[in-house]
């Protein structure tokens, strides 16, 4: 058993109350994209009761109200990419939010829980941290708000109690007179560990700074700021020179970190080069942007499931989980200290969906959950009771394949075939949001599943010619 207890809640106030009641036995869950593999690797040890936040209501806003924005404690990353307000005041949170594992992950990964995890190479600390950000924090004691500066206490530690929560995320709106951007350096394209990140943001009059912010993620025990290079620029215009004298300045911080992503040598030119990179950016206002329609895999859900409509339940190791998968009903006793990839495998009997990594990085176990697709590797059993999920048993109807599942038949798409349910599932999500998607978007669709026999052209092929022809039938 991972846990002894599992308690769904309805409000903050409940789930600070029972944080107020088990202390540091208890743990709040809401994407557990980082907590259930803590749990799992035994990194987090005497965790008896999981208190699970994902269908309260209310908690996935976005608003700006008097130039400030503030996200709630449930806000996704792909909530964050779609948001026109963040898009437009707050790109470099988006454009952090954007390079955040895959799509599956970003549909379950939440900003608050980037920022509790407190790694170094989490990537929207570092944005949040060049915007000045705030984070209000709440228990039975009440509740109080930590500049993120004073949040973070060292390595993968914050000043958080354990009867604490993360309530909100405040900053402050970029100005007319603002611009920044956020850049990443990974070991590759998709699903990659920060090496260097970088934000920056600087404040103009005219071809004058006024102010700038620089933050740097991935080389440091914690995320830091830059004064030396931000009191630099201050006064100057964002030359050849100024920049070239700026980013000497940045890669000339002392003792980056060295470990198995990277040596500190390369860290530290590769600190020289972003900060350069990202100041020719924002000097010509050529800060890249984000795909006007990404690929998100969550429907029309848009990450936002059903609330609890029959108040807050608990799961102990006697209690059933009622679901329904694949459109039939079921209730099924045991499960319920252990993953929903687990659970639907040997619970359910539903051996469809694939255990490839069992950490979010493979794809082989998407799943949809209330209309979002998953990695259910990273979700806890629990978490299906009330709710609907459809394996890649439940793609064909009434007998018929779904089109991407003949799609890649007729490509020869299936090689060992281990991958092909979690594609199947990302294709068919795909398809329901994109009709005719372009290489580019297929591409993207699939960024969190992993084909180890290097099949990637006959599964985007299957993917655009299984959407052709469906719009062909539809036509």
């Amino acid at each position: 058993m991972m846990w002894k207890s599992y308690v769904s809640v309805t409000s903050l106030d409940e789930a600070a109350q029972l944080l107020a009641e088990h202390g540091a036995s208890a743990r709040i869950i809401a994407g557990g994209t980082d907590l259930l593999l803590e749990i799992e690797r035994g990194q987090r040890k005497g965790i008896e009761t999981v208190i699970d936040i994902t269908r309260a209501a209310g908690l996935s806003e976005i608003r700006e109200m008097d130039g400030r924005i503030t996200l709630g404690p449930l806000v996704l990353h792909n909530q964050v990419v779609d948001s026109a307000l963040i898009r437009d005041k707050a790109l470099p949170l988006a454009q952090a939010c954007w390079e955040v594992g895959a799509p599956q992950i970003r549909n379950r990964g939440t900003v608050a829980g980037n920022l509790i995890t407190a790694s170094p190479a989490n990537d929207t600390i570092t944005p949040l941290m060049a915007m000045d950000a705030a984070v209000t924090l709440q228990s039975a004691r009440g509740t109080r708000t930590v500049p993120l500066r004073e949040f973070y206490a060292g390595l993968r530690r914050t000043v958080m109690q354990p009867d604490e929560l993360l309530r909100e995320i405040s900053f402050s709106a970029l100005k007319p007179n603002e611009r920044g951007v956020f850049l990443k350096l990974g070991l590759r394209r998709a699903q990659a560990i920060s090496v260097v990140d970088i934000a920056v943001i600087v404040e103009f009059d005219g071809e004058i700074v006024t102010r700038a912010r620089i933050a740097m993620g991935s080389v440091a025990p914690t995320i830091i700021r830059l004064p030396e290079v931000e009191n630099y620029l201050a006064g100057k215009a964002l030359t050849k020179e100024t920049i070239r004298e700026a980013a000497v300045l940045a890669g000339s911080i002392p003792n980056p970190i060295d470990d198995v992503r990277s040596t500190a040598a390369y860290r530290s030119e590769m600190i020289r080069i972003l900060t350069a990179r990202a100041l020719q950016m924002v000097a010509s206002n050529a800060v890249p942007q984000i795909p006007e329609h990404p690929p998100m895999l969550w429907g029309a859900s848009k990450g936002h499931p059903p609330a609890l409509g029959n108040g807050s339940y608990s799961h102990s190791e006697r209690d059933p989980i009622v679901t329904t998968i694949n459109g039939e009903r079921r209730e099924i006793a045991g499960g319920q200290g252990k993953t929903l990839l687990r659970f639907l495998r040997e619970d359910a009997g539903m051996p469809g969906t694939k255990e490839g990594c069992a950490e979010g990085e493979c794809g082989a176990c998407t799943v949809f959950l209330d209309g979002t697709a998953v990695m259910s590797c990273m979700v806890p059993a629990p978490r299906a009771h009330g709710a609907e999920i459809v394996t890649v048993e439940g793609l064909a109807e009434a007998g018929e394949l779904h089109p991407v599942q003949q799609s890649f038949i007729e490509h020869a798409a299936v090689q060992c075939g281990y991958c092909t349910p979690g594609f199947l599932m990302a294709g068919a999500k795909l398809l329901e949001e994109c009709p005719n998607p372009t290489r580019e978007e297929a591409e993207q669709s699939i960024t969190g599943n992993l084909c180890r026999c290097t099949g990637y052209y006959p599964i985007v092929n299957a993917l655009i010619d299984a959407a052709q022809k469906r719009e062909e039938v539809g036509s």
